[in-house]
């Protein structure tokens, strides 16, 4: 039975310090292997990313992150024609990717981090993930507040949205994500999933990142691995798709995919 489900977004790190499975894949040849087997596992979209945004990041170095993400970029696109994503902040490292063959920039500061990020994504004509972030990596979560936390990250978002379309960005190339575990508490993390349909209402499709995320341990203080958190993980994709998630960014993507689609019948069949 054919079923739709949100397209899952498979996570391949080529860094050796991610919260979730730094070093694993942190060589060219380990990378595109891995997002050859998510392929494999049911990933629709692979998400590659060469610098750690956890709380407490280090940056990388323009040179360097090229270096990680550019080659793998290009040996996935050479086996692969699905869509192929660049999970950066800086303009030159997604220029460098879509020269290789991704065609989506994925970006935490909403092409917010140089003055050149805007101008690059007109020129560059991919798709563009706007993200919601409160802060930088490195403080992002010390104390954040809001007074309405849903209100002001749609809002922000929406014009946002605005601005960047204004500027030559296809309405038709956004995507929106609320920024999980960016700049926010636990209360702040559900709020927003509990609300998941206001920004949907923006008109604008949602990805729905907080796999492996500190959020489910602040839940279940047993998971204190990001492995731990798979059943966690599972819960808040399936009610992100309940709620219009169109995308979903995961690290474990078999499982994931089998769940998005045994909701997507129960619904079908309802």
């Amino acid at each position: 039975m054919a079923v739709l489900r949100p397209r899952v977004m498979g996570i391949v790190n080529v860094t050796p310090d991610s919260f979730s499975d730094g070093g694993r894949h942190d060589t060219v040849e380990a990378a595109i292997a891995h997002g050859l087997e998510l392929v494999r596992q049911g990933a629709d979209i692979l998400d590659i990313g060469g610098e750690s945004t956890r709380p407490g990041a280090e940056p990388v170095s323009i040179e360097d992150e090229v270096m990680r993400t550019a080659p793998v970029v290009a040996g996935l696109r050479a086996l692969w024609d699905g869509p192929i994503s660049i999970d950066t902040m800086k303009p030159e490292v997604a220029a460098a990717a879509v020269g290789a063959g991704a065609n989506i920039w994925n970006d935490v500061t909403a092409l917010g981090f140089s003055p050149a990020s805007l101008p690059t994504a007109v020129d560059l004509g991919c798709d563009v993930v706007l993200m919601h972030m409160k802060g930088e990596p490195r403080t992002m979560q010390d104390a954040p507040h809001y007074d309405d936390v849903v209100s002001e990250v749609v809002d922000w978002l929406a014009v946002r949205a605005g601005e960047v379309m204004a500027a030559g960005v296809a309405p038709d190339k956004l995507w929106l994500d609320p920024g999980i575990g960016f700049g926010k508490t636990l209360a702040h993390n559900m709020a927003l999933t509990a609300n998941l349909e206001r920004l949907g209402a923006t008109g604008l499709p949602v990805l729905y990142a907080a796999s492996r995320k500190r959020t489910i341990a602040a839940i279940d203080p047993t998971a204190i691995q990001a492995t731990d958190r798979l059943g966690g993980s599972l819960a808040l994709a399936l009610e992100a798709a309940r709620r219009g998630a169109q995308i979903i960014r995961v690290h474990d993507v078999r499982e994931t995919v089998q769940a998005l689609s045994v909701q997507a019948a129960v619904m079908a069949a309802g």
